[in-house]
């Protein structure tokens, strides 16, 4: 049976087409150099690479930190004028809403004052903190820091690529 001139021109078409996926990529970023058609797998082994980077850089730097605490040293921990608030009555509003929570009927007021006592607690230890950096060497400072600034890069371009 012969085929009709538009079964031809579909034909004729369809070659273009089938030609033209093969040599075109369509992502936008052309073929990449890890072995595969797709640039999916060579984004994301760089979006983990950067993310290892980035990971190894901050525990380096973490790791060369010292934190300490004044809290309780002196047995104060707030100073206004000559008037010393000791450190034990930070505790206080917490004893009492554990107290309130057993005493009222309504809970809710005791659950206040607990959270504001557990508040008070945690802001008397962060701001009695101190933290210091150890000595290292320029190397060591240049590898950390390099670390940390590739793979936040690396992951930030990763994450806001268009595709």
């Amino acid at each position: 049976m012969a085929k009709s001139t538009g079964d031809k021109e579909l034909e004729k078409i369809y070659q273009e087409l089938k030609s033209a996926t093969k040599s075109t990529d369509y992502t936008g970023h052309g073929s990449n150099s890890y072995g595969s058609d797709s640039s999916e797998g060579g984004d994301l082994l760089k979006f983990f690479i950067g993310l290892l980077l980035l990971g190894g850089g901050l525990f380096m730097i973490f790791n060369n930190l010292t934190v300490s605490s004044t809290w309780g040293s002196g047995g104060y921990f707030f100073h206004i004028g000559t008037f010393n608030l000791p450190n034990g009555m930070v505790m206080l509003p917490m004893i009492a809403g554990i107290a309130m929570l057993f005493l009222m009927d309504r809970k809710i007021f005791g659950w206040i004052v607990l959270a504001i006592g557990i508040l008070i607690v945690l802001l008397s230890v962060l701001l009695t903190t101190r933290i210091y950096w150890r000595s290292t060497s320029a190397y060591v400072f240049i590898i950390m820091f390099g670390m940390t600034a590739a793979g936040a890069g690396m992951v930030l371009k990763e994450l806001f690529r268009k595709r």
